[in-house]
């Protein structure tokens, strides 16, 4: 596997890898990296979004992944299986929620 990379292809890898986990959890969840403000060129937020439900919320801070860590962790493979683990979860839990929305509405 590789590592390394500038903050700009990091960043790619990090939001394809986020978009291909959330969607095996359910194919129409998206993923949402940000990079803007004081995270340019050195950290990610992860959050997981269906409809226009996001985990973490908005109010709250996301997944947190500093840009070292990735460049030099992601081609681990016990690194990757957390996060994607993590990435899952959330998922799993967007769609617990909807589905607990519908029952109640």
């Amino acid at each position: 596997m590789f590592s390394g990379g500038d903050y700009e292809e990091v960043g790619r890898w990090l939001v394809n890898f986020v978009a291909a986990h959330a969607k095996r959890e359910w194919t129409i969840a998206e993923a949402v990296v940000e990079t803007a403000g004081t995270r340019e060129g050195r950290s990610y937020g992860v959050r997981v979004q269906l409809g226009q439900r996001r985990l973490p919320p908005d109010d709250q801070e996301p997944i947190e992944l500093s840009f070292p860590d990735v460049a030099a962790r992601r081609g681990s493979l016990a690194w990757c299986n957390d996060l994607a683990a993590r990435v899952r979860g959330l998922v799993r839990q967007l769609l617990a929620a909807s589905q607990d929305a519908r029952q109640h509405a």
